[in-house]
């Protein structure tokens, strides 16, 4: 194993990219770390460039001209886009997937026809181009029912409708162009039932590394009420008594699968794949995939890693990765997303945030920054998930408690979150 020194370039701005960017830095192989564009809380750790993160000649030639030794991918955009392939074209190492492997996350009716071709079970689904088309098939087919915009839509363009004019209306907004191009084509899906559960895996395009399991917190309010957001909050490990050791088996097999029927059609698929799952009483089957760690499920699942991040991309890069260069340790962690007032709708930005160096001071605790920005020298709000605030503990209900115990000590006009972080792994 190499001691040589690498500097790294890692994409993106979020709460994600904050966890990925402390996980880099324990690394012993980790140089100088840059970040574009980062945020208020990473700057402390990496150096902040100015960088289009979408274009892939303007990342490829930054790191060349930087002696850059890894690109690390958060976002999809990005990867969509195409960087990763403009990166290893210019001879750099990079940690995700390829333009035409990032499909996965980029086009629904891509990713279903591919589960389709590798048995893997998922809800039936009809795709259309055509707006009268599609709504004729949703009132005959009725509800409830999933609208889902085909392309990248930045976490929305996916509206769960309890009624057929629910359903009307999602169509109706897909084909508005509410969500730009990636609602020129619509996949229409029927609901499934069960609970949610994300499956993280690192894959060199042929050995597939699950990684910890994680729950995610979708709605805005207690209770699992109000409308989708981009995740309030989540834990790790999921207990037994809500995935069991058949069903994580399952969802290891579809992703395993996944990455062998692409390396059949000559995809080879590098980075991370993430599997959201309904576990349904069928068993597991695939609501979607994503081409990146997931947000915020890094957030906890990172802290639990025992790896050295860096060798493990590089790894992932070279097609050299193996199951025994990650492990865990058995800690829980708990995450809790602060928001702004009125997330995820309209919110107002600017608020001056204090409170987290204390809030860190509490053991097993750490603060990931997620919309945030410096200004004039002052931490303030510019987003709508402002903070992860993440607690690492030996039992669940000490990661929970600290978490909350942390969430009390930050401060910002308009904070808001859930109380109800984790729940499900106390209620049987």
């Amino acid at each position: 194993m190499s001691t040589e020194k690498i500097d790294v370039l890692l994409l993106g701005s979020g709460g994600r990219e904050h966890a990925l960017l402390a996980k880099l830095a324990e690394s012993p192989r980790a140089g100088r770390l840059y970040v574009a564009p980062g945020n208020g809380g990473m700057n402390a750790t990496a150096e902040a460039v100015e960088l289009d993160v979408e274009s892939p000649v303007a990342v490829a030639e930054w790191a060349r001209e930087h002696g850059v030794g890894l690109v690390v991918i958060g976002p999809e955009a990005p990867l969509v886009a195409g960087v990763a392939d403009a990166v290893r074209s210019a001879g750099i190492p990079c940690f995700g997937p390829n333009g035409d492997a990032a499909q996965m996350e980029g086009s629904k009716k891509f990713a279903k026809q591919v589960m389709s071709r590798a048995g893997v079970p998922t809800a039936a689904y009809r795709s259309f181009t055509d707006e009268a088309t599609c709504a004729e098939y949703v009132e005959r087919a009725g509800a409830p029912i999933v609208i889902k915009a085909d392309g990248l839509a930045a976490g929305k363009g996916v509206i769960v409708a309890k009624t057929t004019e629910e359903a009307l209306a999602g169509v109706r907004e897909c084909f508005s162009g509410a969500f730009g191009e990636a609602g020129a084509t619509v996949v229409v899906e029927e609901m499934l039932d069960g609970p949610e559960c994300s499956l993280l895996a690192l894959t060199d395009g042929r050995t597939v590394v699950p990684l910890a399991t994680a729950q995610d917190h979708k709605r805005a309010l207690d209770g699992d009420r109000g409308p989708n957001t981009g995740g309030m909050g989540v834990y790790s490990p999921v207990p037994e008594h809500l995935v069991s050791a058949e069903q994580l088996a399952a969802m290891v097999e579809i992703e395993r699968r996944v990455v062998a029927e692409l390396a059949s059609e000559g995809i080879t698929y590098s980075g991370c794949l993430y599997g959201g799952f309904m576990l349904t009483s069928e068993g597991p089957k695939v609501l979607e995939f994503n081409a990146r760690f997931g947000d915020p499920e890094t957030q906890v699942v990172l802290p639990r890693m025992k790896a050295d991040l860096i060798e493990v991309f590089l790894a992932c890069d070279a097609g050299t990765l193996t199951e025994d260069m990650v492990s865990w340790d058995d800690d829980w962690a708990v995450s809790v997303v602060l928001t702004s007032a009125g997330y995820p709708g309209s919110y107002e930005k600017g608020k001056v945030i204090t409170g987290i160096e204390r809030a860190e001071e509490l053991p097993g605790v750490t603060v990931y920054h997620a919309g945030t920005a410096l200004r004039d020298g002052e931490l303030v709000t510019a987003g709508g998930r402002v903070l992860d605030v993440t607690a690492v503990a030996p039992t669940f209900e000490e990661a929970r408690e600290r978490a909350y115990a942390a969430c009390e000590l930050i401060d910002f006009e308009g904070k808001t979150y859930r109380s109800d972080i984790g729940m499900r792994a106390i209620a049987r």
